[in-house]
């Protein structure tokens, strides 16, 4: 039998999923890798660590599933974007630890450029507001800051990716980066599809230690070592790969996927859609040939994290499935709302200097309404991601169709349906992150032949309506807005 594999390189963890042509899955391996916190607000991996999570992975999927590579059609690649990594393309080092899409210490650099005046050229070429977010200042602060390397970058040694162009140049040797992620550096033109000399200039980025930008769905290479033979046909920023993971090839099509952070993605198909109210325009995805389709994003930088959080730092749960439990002892939050803006409040406000906030409390409240209020709290954020999607696009969204490990939260699930008054619709395959780079590799190489044949694999497996009384909606929304409000402008 053949299949195809995909990498899915995560912000926690790296995995290595097969499926079937009905986007089943076959095998699946997982590992996590360490993060990395030098300072407050810095966020780091180690790309080595990654590297070598990803041929385990790769490995005991194979072996789980009494595989070989023969039976491995082809693979694609999926991961975190705007996490930045520089290396040496003669030894292979690394120059840094990757800095993580969450980490804020671009800061000042961030200030300097708005007070410049360069956002709305920037915002207009790239899609993108100026924020810590991006990989493009994350590239620069490398360069300015680590011994040596302007030298190397003279010698034509140096080597930039996000984790897609890393992991596809150690498996592959081929210096590349798809679309979706290149839109993400703040360094791409949207209407070009390349690399934007004037924004390279203003952030002081030579040109030559960038890869070539590719399309989604196309033969980059094969494998050496790892996988030896097989073919790396399909690469996808982790938000676009869920979007093609849910089959929303048509306009107006919305995807909400939970995972570490939380990401919603609306197709505007072929038409680059500004933003008036907080979102991100980025590419959605490039299948070979054919045109390019862009999206509405919205961003929330801590989701899953939150629980995270509550696990590793304040001891609250020992597993993050503990959450729901912890949650189902009380009726409501007790009146006690939680803003997780540990990195800066992402879409719709781009309010780099807010921090996490917990409003509310009294002696009344406990760890269970702490632990309701978390899971709230990325309720909450993805509805004001949804009304700022409603108002750019002029579409009102009847149904989101969600993903990501978070999905397996009833309450949840329940409550977000509840708050932004739709239908929840989590499909039978939730790691739609996995699928939709699977979907790219196996439509390069003829896997599947059509956008039609991978609208068949999908199916719901569950839905959840709205059923709040609208009062205390109102009064939710409220308090939620009061608590957004008390986490901005804290730092200085």
């Amino acid at each position: 039998m053949k299949y195809i594999g995909a990498i899915d390189q995560g912000t926690t963890s790296t995995r290595f999923i097969v499926f079937d042509k009905k986007g089943n899955i076959i095998v699946s391996a997982q590992k996590e890798h360490e993060q990395i916190f030098p300072k407050a607000g810095w966020v780091e991996h180690n790309p080595k660590e990654i590297w070598v999570n990803t041929k385990e992975v790769i490995n005991e999927g194979l072996r789980k599933g009494d595989l070989t590579t023969d039976n491995i059609e082809a693979i694609g690649i999926t991961n975190q974007r705007e996490t930045a990594v520089l290396w040496n393309k003669t030894t292979g080092e690394y120059y840094y630890n990757a800095i993580v899409w969450q980490d804020t210490r671009v800061e000042s650099m961030v200030k300097e450029l708005l007070i410049s005046g360069v956002e709305p050229l920037v915002k207009k070429k790239t899609g993108l507001p100026l924020a810590t977010y991006f990989s493009g200042l994350k590239i620069k602060w490398i360069i300015e800051n680590v011994k040596n390397i302007k030298e190397d970058i003279e010698k034509g040694e140096v080597c930039f990716g996000n984790m897609d162009t890393f992991l596809l140049w150690k498996l592959t040797g081929e210096f590349k980066t798809d679309v979706t992620n290149a839109s993400r550096t703040q360094l791409m033109n949207l209407e070009t599809l390349d690399w934007d000399n004037e924004i390279l200039e203003i952030f002081g980025i030579p040109r030559q230690i960038l890869p070539q930008i590719v399309s989604s769905s196309e033969i980059y290479g094969k494998c050496n070592g790892v996988l030896d033979g097989v073919r790396v046909a399909g690469i996808l920023g982790d938000q676009q790969a869920a979007l093609v993971g849910q089959t929303c090839f048509e306009v107006g099509e919305a995807k909400n996927t939970y995972g570490t952070g939380c990401f919603m993605l609306m197709n505007t198909g072929e038409k680059i859609v500004p933003s008036q109210y907080g979102l991100l325009t980025t590419v959605a995805y490039k299948f070979g040939n054919e045109p390019a389709k862009y999206a509405l994003e919205g961003s929330v930088a801590i989701a899953g994290a939150l629980v995270q959080w509550l696990r590793d730092n304040l001891g609250i749960i020992e597993k993050s499935s503990d959450i729901e439990e912890l949650a189902k002892k009380v009726e409501d939050n007790g009146g006690c709302y939680f803003v997780p803006a540990f990195s800066g409040l992402y879409a719709p406000y781009w309010k780099m200097d807010a921090r996490g906030t917990l409003a509310g409390m009294t002696r009344y409240t406990n760890k269970y309404h702490i632990a309701r209020a978390a899971l709230e709290a990325t309720a909450f954020q993805t509805m004001e991601v949804l009304e700022a999607m409603e108002k750019d696009s002029n579409v009102k969204i009847k149904s989101l169709q969600v993903d990501g490990g978070m999905t397996i939260n009833e309450i949840l699930m329940q409550f977000q349906s509840d708050i932004v008054e739709v239908t929840v619709t989590r499909p039978i395959v939730i790691e739609t992150t996995a699928l939709g780079a699977a979907y790219s590799a196996g439509l390069a190489v003829g896997y599947w032949s059509d956008l039609d044949n991978l609208k068949q694999n999908w199916g719901i497996d569950k839905q959840w309506f709205p059923k709040m009384e609208v009062e205390i909606l109102d009064e939710k929304k409220k308090y939620w807005k009061k608590a957004i409000e008390k986490s901005m402008d804290w730092i200085d």
